[in-house]
Protein backbone atom coordinates (compact mmCIF):
# COMPACT_ATOMS: atom_id res chain seq x y z
CA UNK A 1 0.00 0.00 0.00
CA UNK A 2 2.77 2.84 0.93
CA UNK A 3 4.10 2.04 -2.64
CA UNK A 4 0.75 2.61 -4.48
CA UNK A 5 0.61 6.08 -1.98
CA UNK A 6 4.25 7.14 -2.65
CA UNK A 7 2.97 6.32 -6.60
CA UNK A 8 1.57 9.93 -8.09
CA UNK A 9 0.23 7.92 -11.32
CA UNK A 10 -1.41 5.50 -9.14
CA UNK A 11 -3.33 8.36 -6.83
CA UNK A 12 -3.78 10.05 -10.05
CA UNK A 13 -6.04 6.68 -11.57
CA UNK A 14 -7.61 6.30 -8.23
CA UNK A 15 -9.39 9.41 -7.99
CA UNK A 16 -9.72 9.35 -11.51
CA UNK A 17 -13.61 8.04 -11.79
CA UNK A 18 -14.54 10.73 -8.96
CA UNK A 19 -12.94 13.40 -10.47
CA UNK A 20 -14.60 12.58 -13.49
CA UNK A 21 -18.08 11.89 -12.69
CA UNK A 22 -17.63 15.63 -10.88
CA UNK A 23 -16.80 17.05 -13.64
CA UNK A 24 -19.19 15.69 -15.61
CA UNK A 25 -22.45 15.62 -13.42
CA UNK A 26 -21.65 18.97 -11.19
CA UNK A 27 -18.46 21.45 -12.36
CA UNK A 28 -19.67 21.79 -16.58
CA UNK A 29 -23.06 22.20 -15.64
CA UNK A 30 -22.39 24.42 -13.00
CA UNK A 31 -21.01 26.38 -15.96
CA UNK A 32 -23.66 26.18 -18.02
CA UNK A 33 -25.60 27.43 -15.47
CA UNK A 34 -23.60 30.95 -15.72
CA UNK A 35 -23.04 30.56 -18.97
CA UNK A 36 -26.93 30.53 -19.92
CA UNK A 37 -27.78 32.94 -17.35
CA UNK A 38 -26.46 35.80 -19.32
CA UNK A 39 -28.75 35.11 -22.57
CA UNK A 40 -32.45 35.73 -22.90
CA UNK A 41 -33.14 31.50 -23.94
CA UNK A 42 -36.46 29.68 -23.62
CA UNK A 43 -34.49 26.26 -23.58
CA UNK A 44 -35.62 25.45 -26.97
CA UNK A 45 -34.49 28.35 -29.05
CA UNK A 46 -31.05 29.98 -29.67
CA UNK A 47 -29.85 31.49 -26.58
CA UNK A 48 -29.43 35.56 -27.51
CA UNK A 49 -26.81 37.23 -25.38
CA UNK A 50 -28.36 39.91 -23.45
CA UNK A 51 -24.87 40.33 -20.59
CA UNK A 52 -26.21 41.78 -17.16
CA UNK A 53 -29.43 42.08 -17.78
CA UNK A 54 -31.12 39.22 -15.74
CA UNK A 55 -28.98 40.29 -12.66
CA UNK A 56 -30.29 43.33 -12.89
CA UNK A 57 -33.43 42.80 -13.41
CA UNK A 58 -32.97 39.67 -10.47
CA UNK A 59 -32.01 42.60 -8.02
CA UNK A 60 -34.91 45.18 -8.86
CA UNK A 61 -37.37 42.53 -7.83
CA UNK A 62 -39.13 42.48 -4.82
CA UNK A 63 -39.43 38.76 -4.53
CA UNK A 64 -35.95 38.32 -4.63
CA UNK A 65 -35.60 40.06 -1.41
CA UNK A 66 -38.41 38.62 -0.04
CA UNK A 67 -36.77 34.97 -1.09
CA UNK A 68 -33.23 35.85 0.66
CA UNK A 69 -34.92 36.84 3.51
CA UNK A 70 -36.94 33.48 3.32
CA UNK A 71 -34.00 31.47 2.85
CA UNK A 72 -32.47 33.04 5.58
CA UNK A 73 -34.80 32.40 8.07
CA UNK A 74 -35.59 28.90 6.89
CA UNK A 75 -31.90 28.28 7.22
CA UNK A 76 -31.25 29.37 10.65
CA UNK A 77 -34.45 28.20 11.72
CA UNK A 78 -33.53 24.39 10.83
CA UNK A 79 -30.18 24.72 12.36
CA UNK A 80 -30.75 25.82 15.33
CA UNK A 81 -33.47 23.28 16.23
CA UNK A 82 -32.07 20.33 14.22
CA UNK A 83 -28.57 20.74 15.88
CA UNK A 84 -29.73 21.95 19.06
CA UNK A 85 -32.42 18.90 19.69
CA UNK A 86 -30.20 16.20 17.98
CA UNK A 87 -27.30 17.42 20.65
CA UNK A 88 -29.63 16.86 23.36
CA UNK A 89 -30.84 13.39 22.27
CA UNK A 90 -27.70 12.31 21.32
CA UNK A 91 -26.15 12.81 24.44
CA UNK A 92 -29.14 11.64 26.32
CA UNK A 93 -29.20 8.16 24.47
CA UNK A 94 -24.98 8.03 25.11
CA UNK A 95 -25.87 6.99 28.68
CA UNK A 96 -25.84 3.21 29.06
CA UNK A 97 -27.94 3.14 32.18
CA UNK A 98 -30.64 4.57 29.76
CA UNK A 99 -33.62 2.38 29.24
CA UNK A 100 -35.22 2.40 25.57
CA UNK A 101 -32.29 3.54 23.85
CA UNK A 102 -32.63 1.30 20.71
CA UNK A 103 -36.15 2.26 20.27
CA UNK A 104 -35.19 5.93 21.02
CA UNK A 105 -32.43 6.20 18.37
CA UNK A 106 -35.27 4.18 15.61
CA UNK A 107 -37.75 6.64 16.53
CA UNK A 108 -35.79 9.58 16.16
CA UNK A 109 -34.75 8.13 13.06
CA UNK A 110 -37.95 7.30 11.61
CA UNK A 111 -38.91 10.58 10.05
CA UNK A 112 -35.54 11.06 7.51
CA UNK A 113 -36.69 7.58 5.79
CA UNK A 114 -40.28 8.80 5.10
CA UNK A 115 -40.66 10.63 1.42
CA UNK A 116 -40.97 14.40 1.69
CA UNK A 117 -44.57 14.02 -0.03
CA UNK A 118 -45.86 11.90 2.66
CA UNK A 119 -44.07 14.30 5.56
CA UNK A 120 -45.85 17.19 3.54
CA UNK A 121 -49.06 16.02 2.87
CA UNK A 122 -49.00 15.02 7.02
CA UNK A 123 -48.62 18.04 8.11
CA UNK A 124 -50.78 19.80 5.57
CA UNK A 125 -53.40 17.92 7.42
CA UNK A 126 -52.52 18.98 10.99
CA UNK A 127 -51.76 22.46 9.98
CA UNK A 128 -54.72 23.72 7.52
CA UNK A 129 -57.63 25.29 8.69
CA UNK A 130 -59.95 22.41 9.29
CA UNK A 131 -56.51 19.97 10.52
CA UNK A 132 -55.97 18.17 13.59
CA UNK A 133 -54.45 21.10 15.61
CA UNK A 134 -57.55 23.18 14.93
CA UNK A 135 -60.03 20.68 15.85
CA UNK A 136 -57.72 19.87 19.18
CA UNK A 137 -58.47 23.29 20.01
CA UNK A 138 -61.80 22.60 19.61
CA UNK A 139 -62.17 20.13 21.66
CA UNK A 140 -60.35 21.66 24.66
CA UNK A 141 -63.08 24.29 23.96
CA UNK A 142 -61.44 26.75 22.76
CA UNK A 143 -62.71 28.93 19.38
CA UNK A 144 -58.99 29.51 17.96
CA UNK A 145 -58.32 28.58 15.08
CA UNK A 146 -55.27 29.49 12.69
CA UNK A 147 -54.84 28.21 9.09
CA UNK A 148 -50.94 27.77 9.58
CA UNK A 149 -50.24 28.14 6.29
CA UNK A 150 -52.42 30.51 4.80
CA UNK A 151 -50.74 33.04 6.66
CA UNK A 152 -48.62 35.00 4.86
CA UNK A 153 -46.25 35.94 7.81
CA UNK A 154 -46.68 32.41 9.84
CA UNK A 155 -45.95 30.03 6.69
CA UNK A 156 -42.33 30.45 6.47
CA UNK A 157 -41.83 29.41 9.98
CA UNK A 158 -44.13 26.91 9.66
CA UNK A 159 -42.43 25.21 6.57
CA UNK A 160 -38.69 25.12 8.82
CA UNK A 161 -40.71 23.38 11.74
CA UNK A 162 -41.86 20.71 9.28
CA UNK A 163 -38.00 20.59 7.36
CA UNK A 164 -36.74 20.63 10.75
CA UNK A 165 -38.55 17.98 12.05
CA UNK A 166 -37.92 15.30 9.23
CA UNK A 167 -34.38 16.14 9.22
CA UNK A 168 -33.67 16.70 12.41
CA UNK A 169 -32.71 12.66 12.82
CA UNK A 170 -30.17 12.66 10.17
CA UNK A 171 -28.23 15.11 12.10
CA UNK A 172 -28.65 13.15 15.12
CA UNK A 173 -27.32 10.46 13.63
CA UNK A 174 -23.92 12.23 12.57
CA UNK A 175 -23.71 13.37 16.30
CA UNK A 176 -24.06 10.06 17.96
CA UNK A 177 -21.87 8.72 15.73
CA UNK A 178 -18.85 11.38 16.62
CA UNK A 179 -19.50 10.66 20.17
CA UNK A 180 -19.21 6.88 20.00
CA UNK A 181 -15.89 8.31 18.24
CA UNK A 182 -14.49 9.69 21.93
CA UNK A 183 -12.66 7.67 23.98
CA UNK A 184 -14.29 6.87 27.33
CA UNK A 185 -10.95 7.46 29.27
CA UNK A 186 -11.25 11.56 28.56
CA UNK A 187 -15.03 10.62 30.90
CA UNK A 188 -13.12 8.54 33.08
CA UNK A 189 -11.01 10.75 34.09
CA UNK A 190 -13.66 14.04 34.75
CA UNK A 191 -15.60 11.35 36.82
CA UNK A 192 -12.47 10.89 38.61
CA UNK A 193 -11.78 14.83 38.97
CA UNK A 194 -15.08 15.01 40.67
CA UNK A 195 -17.06 16.53 36.96
CA UNK A 196 -20.77 16.02 36.75
CA UNK A 197 -22.05 14.40 33.61
CA UNK A 198 -23.28 17.56 32.26
CA UNK A 199 -19.95 18.83 33.50
CA UNK A 200 -18.09 16.97 31.62
CA UNK A 201 -20.64 16.94 28.22
CA UNK A 202 -19.96 20.60 28.35
CA UNK A 203 -15.94 20.64 28.40
CA UNK A 204 -15.77 16.85 26.62
CA UNK A 205 -18.51 16.20 24.01
CA UNK A 206 -19.39 19.46 22.71
CA UNK A 207 -15.41 20.74 22.09
CA UNK A 208 -14.71 17.00 20.52
CA UNK A 209 -17.63 17.11 18.12
CA UNK A 210 -15.99 20.24 16.50
CA UNK A 211 -15.47 18.73 13.20
CA UNK A 212 -19.45 16.65 13.35
CA UNK A 213 -21.09 20.02 14.05
CA UNK A 214 -19.00 21.47 10.91
CA UNK A 215 -20.49 19.05 8.78
CA UNK A 216 -23.44 19.34 10.18
CA UNK A 217 -23.39 23.10 9.72
CA UNK A 218 -22.62 23.07 6.04
CA UNK A 219 -25.63 20.57 5.09
CA UNK A 220 -27.96 22.05 7.22
CA UNK A 221 -27.72 25.94 5.89
CA UNK A 222 -26.66 25.11 2.44
CA UNK A 223 -30.14 22.98 2.64
CA UNK A 224 -31.29 25.61 3.83
CA UNK A 225 -30.64 27.84 1.32
CA UNK A 226 -31.58 25.36 -1.50
CA UNK A 227 -34.83 24.79 0.22
CA UNK A 228 -37.62 24.10 -2.47
CA UNK A 229 -39.66 21.12 -2.29
CA UNK A 230 -41.58 21.90 1.00
CA UNK A 231 -42.77 25.10 -0.10
CA UNK A 232 -43.73 23.76 -3.68
CA UNK A 233 -45.86 21.24 -1.83
CA UNK A 234 -47.54 22.91 0.97
CA UNK A 235 -48.01 26.34 0.09
CA UNK A 236 -46.82 26.67 -4.01
CA UNK A 237 -44.97 29.60 -2.74
CA UNK A 238 -47.37 31.27 -1.72
CA UNK A 239 -49.62 33.15 -0.07
CA UNK A 240 -48.98 35.67 -2.37
CA UNK A 241 -45.29 34.66 -3.57
CA UNK A 242 -44.25 35.02 0.68
CA UNK A 243 -42.94 31.53 0.81
CA UNK A 244 -40.73 31.92 -2.29
CA UNK A 245 -37.19 30.97 -2.50
CA UNK A 246 -34.29 31.73 -4.94
CA UNK A 247 -35.20 28.33 -5.99
CA UNK A 248 -38.59 28.33 -6.17
CA UNK A 249 -38.04 31.63 -8.26
CA UNK A 250 -35.43 29.85 -10.58
CA UNK A 251 -38.13 26.70 -11.15
CA UNK A 252 -41.36 29.33 -11.66
CA UNK A 253 -39.14 31.49 -13.95
CA UNK A 254 -37.65 28.75 -16.01
CA UNK A 255 -40.19 25.91 -16.00
CA UNK A 256 -43.67 27.77 -15.58
CA UNK A 257 -42.72 31.13 -17.65
CA UNK A 258 -39.87 29.48 -20.36
CA UNK A 259 -37.24 32.18 -19.39
CA UNK A 260 -34.41 30.09 -18.48
CA UNK A 261 -31.79 32.77 -18.60
CA UNK A 262 -33.72 34.84 -16.03
CA UNK A 263 -34.36 31.60 -13.64
CA UNK A 264 -30.57 30.74 -14.18
CA UNK A 265 -29.66 34.13 -13.27
CA UNK A 266 -31.49 33.13 -9.13
CA UNK A 267 -29.30 29.57 -9.61
CA UNK A 268 -26.08 31.23 -9.93
CA UNK A 269 -26.75 33.53 -6.56
CA UNK A 270 -27.99 30.71 -4.68
CA UNK A 271 -24.64 28.70 -5.95
CA UNK A 272 -22.45 32.02 -5.07
CA UNK A 273 -25.00 32.00 -1.71
CA UNK A 274 -23.64 28.43 -1.04
CA UNK A 275 -20.29 28.71 -1.65
CA UNK A 276 -20.02 32.09 0.86
CA UNK A 277 -21.56 30.22 4.04
CA UNK A 278 -19.15 27.03 3.60
CA UNK A 279 -16.52 29.54 3.19
CA UNK A 280 -17.40 31.31 5.83
CA UNK A 281 -17.52 28.28 8.18
CA UNK A 282 -14.47 26.78 7.19
CA UNK A 283 -13.12 30.55 8.00
CA UNK A 284 -14.58 30.25 11.44
CA UNK A 285 -13.27 26.27 12.33
CA UNK A 286 -10.12 26.92 10.89
CA UNK A 287 -9.33 29.69 12.94
CA UNK A 288 -10.39 27.89 16.34
CA UNK A 289 -8.14 25.14 14.93
CA UNK A 290 -5.20 27.65 14.58
CA UNK A 291 -5.67 29.27 18.26
CA UNK A 292 -5.61 25.75 19.27
CA UNK A 293 -2.47 24.96 17.92
CA UNK A 294 -1.04 27.97 19.47
CA UNK A 295 -1.86 26.94 22.62
CA UNK A 296 -0.86 24.11 22.33
CA UNK A 297 2.97 25.70 21.15
CA UNK A 298 2.67 27.53 23.60
CA UNK A 299 1.97 25.43 26.46
CA UNK A 300 4.93 23.14 25.06
CA UNK A 301 7.21 25.98 25.33
CA UNK A 302 6.64 26.93 28.54
CA UNK A 303 7.22 23.53 30.07
CA UNK A 304 10.35 23.38 28.32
Amino acid sequence: MKKYMGNKLAIFLFILPALAIFLIFDFIPILQVFAYSFTQWNGLTTPTFTGLENYFRLFQDRVFVTSNKNQLIFAILITVYQMLFATIFAITISDAKMKGRKFLRVAYFIPVILSVTVVCQLWSAILSGQGLLNKLFEAFGSDYTQNWLGDRYKAIYVIAFVNAWQWMGYQFALIVAGIKSISTDYYEAARIDGCTNAGAHRHITIPLLAETYKFCLVISLTGGIKAFTEMNILTGGGPNKSTYTLTYMMYNAAFKKSEYGYGLAAATVMVLECMIVMLVINFIFRDKDQRKEEERSRRKRHAD
